[in-house]
């Protein structure tokens, strides 16, 4: 059985185009089989989405430079670089069929991406690449250690003052993530919360 979060897909190829409105602006998104919510931009991320960009416009915070780690067919990575146009946005994900189609959906879009990458957890990046802000809807499905994984390696790329973002409902781990962020970062701040879905923020 096909998972999204297989590095290589196996299922056939049968694409689709859906459309997405956030922050004003319509986006058009290219899914496929054996990625991650393939018929519509699912919940999760679009309450994340919606927070993220009221909090880092709250807090004025540095966006020079943006991950979306996990990124599927790109919806955060094509999304924040729509709203703040001068970010440099790169957008990561082990699925290779999910980076392809975030590549076709940037273009489609016309929002650059600066790096496109496949990339188990963050083992592509070089040591030196840093990130202001981090928006993650980790794979729960692929386990407690890989989504931890998420955030650990997450810091080590953060600089000083950067933030991540994680949406998680409550059944799926959000309890346990919020414990781990603080043992990381040493603060963890839930920015939204909506239908069993918590939207938290840390800051190194």
């Amino acid at each position: 059985m096909a998972f999204y979060y297989d590095s290589e897909p196996t299922t056939e190829s049968n694409k689709r185009v859906i459309t997405y409105r956030q922050h004003g602006v319509n986006f058009e998104f290219t899914t496929d089989t054996d990625v991650f919510s393939k018929t519509q931009v699912d919940f999760g991320t679009d309450l994340m989405l919606g927070a993220v960009i009221r909090d880092v416009k709250d807090r004025n915070a540095k966006v020079g430079s943006i991950l979306d780690l996990g990124c599927g067919y790109g919806v955060v990575g094509i999304v924040m670089k729509s709203v703040f146009k001068g970010a440099a946005v790169t957008c990561v994900d082990k699925n290779s069929r999910a980076v392809g189609l975030a590549k076709e959906n940037a273009k489609l879009n016309g929002t650059p991406i600066k790096d496109c990458l496949v990339s188990d957890c963050l083992s592509a990046l070089p040591e030196e690449v840093m990130f202001d802000l981090v928006i993650t809807n980790p794979p729960v499905r692929a386990g407690k250690d890989v989504v931890f994984a998420f955030y650990e390696q997450s810091y080590e790329h953060m600089n000083e003052g950067a933030a991540i973002y994680v949406v998680l409902q409550r059944k799926q781990g959000a309890p346990s993530t919020e414990k781990k962020l603080n043992e990381l970062f040493g603060n963890v701040e839930t920015v939204d919360i909506k239908a069993g879905y918590r939207v938290m923020r840390s800051i190194k």
